[in-house]
């Protein structure tokens, strides 16, 4: 476990998964979930796919290769890069482990960078293959809900920059999804959460409709922003077990479609890279 901080936060990062374990504000206000029976995790990252492939399966030139829910990352330990007082890097590659289900050579960097009341979380992938590499990437925070307690009914409010009318996916209960588009219960930008949100799983808003979502306090003032470029942004929670906090999961990436039988390279936003080249792309969490 490494702590970074500054004036204004305090915050843990653990190897495992290169994963945020806790975020505090000066006045040591926890605003990430602490992982529980609930939910084990805080904020893993997804790699090398975001969601799932059908029945764990998919397919690199005709041969079959099988990935959990989310992929590898999040249960692989990373390595410690560099370490400053207000910034932490992990870094993993490929293994002999990871080659049977994954069959890519890559660098994945993952930073952690305090910038006042901001967290900025940063992505590296470096294609070390000879080859062109097929990924996606995301994260998966999990934000306690402001005023709810555990073993109570969930509430919350999610306001979004985006005030018009936005579509996420038809989702089901088993984390899969369509391809159909349905009206989401936004009103205005905003976003009013109950355990009922999550009745189809996650909410997918994708087409880049959006780039910033803000969980509010009780008293309508921000609790935690985020601020995102990528093209799908999805909300969770688990549905009826009445946890207290709300996962807001910037993606680069989306999980198999129901019927989905093609190669990994055509899945929906998949990022390819040539050999030598890399991706990077950042999130940041703003606190208060």
């Amino acid at each position: 476990m490494e702590t970074i901080q500054n004036g204004l936060l305090t915050v843990e990062v653990s190897a495992m998964g290169a994963e945020l374990q806790s975020i505090k504000d000066i006045n040591g206000r926890e605003y990430l979930w602490q992982a529980g029976e609930k939910w084990p995790r805080r904020s893993p990252i997804l790699f090398p796919i975001v969601c799932s492939v059908n029945n764990d399966t998919y397919r690199v030139e005709g041969k079959e290769y099988h990935l959990p829910r989310h992929g590898f990352a999040r249960d692989t330990e990373f390595t410690l890069i560099s370490q400053g007082p207000d910034r932490v890097t992990y870094a993993l590659h490929e293994s002999e482990e990871t080659l049977k289900v994954y069959p890519y050579c890559f660098n994945l960097a993952v930073t952690y960078k305090l910038e006042g009341n901001k967290i900025h979380v940063i992505w590296h992938v470096e294609n070390t293959d000879k080859r062109d590499i097929h990924f996606q990437i995301g994260g998966h925070p999990a934000f306690l809900a402001p005023g709810c307690k555990e073993d109570e009914p969930l509430k919350g409010v999610i306001v979004f920059d985006n005030k018009e009318q936005m579509q996420n996916l038809k989702s089901y209960i088993d984390g899969s999804h369509e391809l159909t588009e349905i009206e989401a219960e936004t009103k205005d930008g905003v976003l009013a959460v109950t355990d009922e949100t999550f009745a189809d799983d996650s909410v997918k808003f994708h087409k880049s409709q959006t780039s910033q979502a803000t969980l509010l306090n009780p008293d309508g003032t921000p609790a935690v922003t985020l601020d995102y470029r990528c093209p799908v942004i999805a909300f969770w929670s688990p549905y009826k077990k009445q946890a207290p906090f709300i996962c807001i999961e910037p993606w680069y990436g989306l999980g198999d479609h129901r019927g989905f039988e093609g190669e990994f390279k055509d899945k929906p936003y998949m990022n390819h890279l040539q050999p030598g080249a890399s991706f990077m792309s950042e999130y940041t969490i703003t606190i208060g």
